[in-house]
C-alpha cells in the first residue's frame, strides 16, 4: 500500500470514484448523496497538494482530499489546529477493506509531523452505519449539528444535520 498526492492525471479517476460513491448512497436509499464536485475545486486542491490517492498494488484503492481550515462546517472549533478530512471515495474492488482505518494512520501521522493536535471529518444525515464505521476507526463522535452558514459550501451541505468527528492527539 502506498498513499501519495493525486496529480492532475488523476482527474478522471477521482471522478469516476466520486460517481460510484454516489451511485452507492443513492442505492442505499435514507443517506445524502453527494453533488457532482466542481472541477476547480479538485484542481485547487490537487495543485496545493491537498488530495490524496491510496494506490494496492499500483490501482488506486480510494481517494480523499484535506484542508486545514473548515471554518463553515466547524465554526469556533475552526480555530483548532486540525487536519480536515473531506470526501472519502473508495474503488468497489477495495471495499470492505477498512481503508478508513489506514488512511487515519496515515492523518494522524501527517497531523504529527505537522504538529497539528485534531484530525477531524464530517458526514450528513444520521447514517448509524457510518457513524459507527468513523467510531470504530478512532474517532470520537461530537454529535449531529445544524450548520449556520451553508453559502459557499457544497449542495449537500444544506440538506441535513452534520455529523462531527474528531481524534485528539494530544489526549492522554
Amino acid at each position: 500500500m502506498q498513499i501519495v498526492n493525486s496529480t492532475v492525471k488523476d482527474i478522471d479517476e477521482i471522478y469516476s470514484l466520486y460517481r460510484i460513491a454516489s451511485q452507492y448512497q443513492r442505492a442505499k436509499k435514507k443517506v445524502v448523496v453527494w453533488p457532482d464536485f466542481k472541477r476547480e475545486m479538485v484542481e485547487i486542491e490537487i495543485t496545493e497538494n491537498r488530495q490524496f490517492k491510496m494506490l494496492i498494488n499500483n490501482e488506486v484503492a480510494c481517494i480523499w482530499a484535506i484542508t486545514f481550515n473548515d471554518e463553515q462546517i466547524w465554526e469556533e472549533k475552526n480555530k483548532d489546529p486540525a487536519i480536515y478530512i473531506h470526501r472519502i471515495a473508495t474503488n468497489r474492488n477495495f471495499r470492505g477493506n477498512n481503508l478508513v482505518a489506514k488512511i487515519v494512520d496515515w492523518a494522524k501521522e501527517y497531523a504529527n509531523q505537522k504538529e497539528i493536535q485534531f484530525v477531524r471529518l464530517d458526514t450528513l444525515g444520521n447514517n448509524t452505519k457510518l457513524i459507527e464505521h468513523y467510531q470504530n476507526a478512532g474517532f470520537d463522535f461530537l454529535g449531529l449539528f445544524d450548520l449556520k452558514n451553508t453559502d459557499s459550501l457544497p449542495e449537500h451541505y444544506k440538506l441535513a444535520p452534520v455529523c462531527l468527528f474528531e481524534i485528539d492527539l494530544y489526549r492522554n
